[in-house]
């Protein structure tokens, strides 16, 4: 049976007397798997997630993924998050404290991280893995994958 995930995000500021915030909510259909999981980071890269043609420990078939969130549970240490392409497209970023890295794939075009990013916006290519290494100490991260 699949099932709807509803993704929202909330931003509440009031600046100079004014509300400058605002919410934005995305519905996700035919749901049929999801992965809830803590990872303990080290100072060491590790795989946090692997895209593939199979399903497997930590692994999910590319073409059904549709949501991952990937959140630093340490309230002091960073973690650098690295997408790597199928080829050659890999880019790296800094997840600070309590910050969370999203992918959301459109269930209309059901490609999930199939043709999803590129670095010099030329062609686009597989995501294959997210890998993980914390800064100065190991961190908790809470990674969640939704799969058709």
């Amino acid at each position: 049976m699949a099932d709807t995930l509803t993704v929202t995000i909330s931003e509440s500021l009031t600046m100079n007397g004014s509300a400058q915030g605002s919410t934005n909510k995305m519905t996700i259909t035919d749901i049929n798997e999801v992965s809830r999981r803590i990872v303990t980071c080290p100072t060491s890269e590790i795989a946090l997630v692997t895209f593939a043609a199979a399903y497997g420990a930590g692994a999910f078939v590319a073409g059904d993924v549709r949501y991952v969130r990937i959140t630093n549970k340490d309230t002091v240490n960073s973690v650098m998050i690295t997408t790597i392409g199928a080829v050659s497209t890999n880019y790296s970023m800094r997840l600070d404290p309590g910050a969370s890295y999203l992918i959301q794939s459109d269930t209309t075009a059901a490609t999930g991280v199939v043709d999803y990013g590129d670095i010099t916006g030329d062609t686009l290519e597989d995501l294959s893995s997210i890998t993980g290494i914390a800064d100065t100490a190991t961190v908790d991260l809470e990674i969640f994958v939704a799969t058709n």
